[in-house]
């Protein structure tokens, strides 16, 4: 399983009022190292238009959204989750990408605000027909404590 690095801004995001439950939570494909170029993880930075995106062709047009966000508290222990979501190649292959970005689509001030990112290690390719599946577990996203 692919590890995940969660961006420093998230927090600051979280306490300003980030609305988890009702946000719309999108994933964004990168072949490019959000720490590289401006560094997504660093203070300040961590907003969409620091990540180098991969065209969505053969793959929805657009950042897939996750389903079934949950936001939930037990014993002073947040947990983030979402359903399990599949990408399915169709009508020819997809770009390649290694990194696998979640952010919240609904905030304007800042605008996309990323979470974090999985990294898978090394570049996927998707041929017409393949499907990758961004395995959220019964772990979630991530947990704060």
């Amino acid at each position: 399983m692919a590890s995940f690095t969660k961006v420093n801004d998230f927090v600051v995001n979280l306490a300003n009022a980030m609305d988890l439950d009702s946000d719309t939570l999108k994933v964004a494909l990168s072949n490019t190292d959000p720490t590289s170029g401006t560094d997504v993880t660093a203070d300040t930075n961590g907003v969409l238009a620091n990540i180098t995106q991969i065209a969505y062709t053969n793959i929805g047009g657009s950042a897939p959204t996750l389903a079934n966000v949950t936001s939930t508290q037990s014993s002073g222990t947040y947990k983030l989750s979402a359903d399990d979501l599949t990408i399915t190649a169709s009508g020819g292959a997809a770009a390649a990408f290694r990194y696998v970005v979640i952010y919240n689509d609904t905030p304007t001030s800042p605008a996309d605000p990323v979470i974090g990112y999985y990294d898978y290690g090394s570049s996927l390719t998707l041929n017409d027909g393949d499907t990758f599946t961004i395995d959220i577990g019964t772990n979630g996203i991530l947990t704060l404590t």
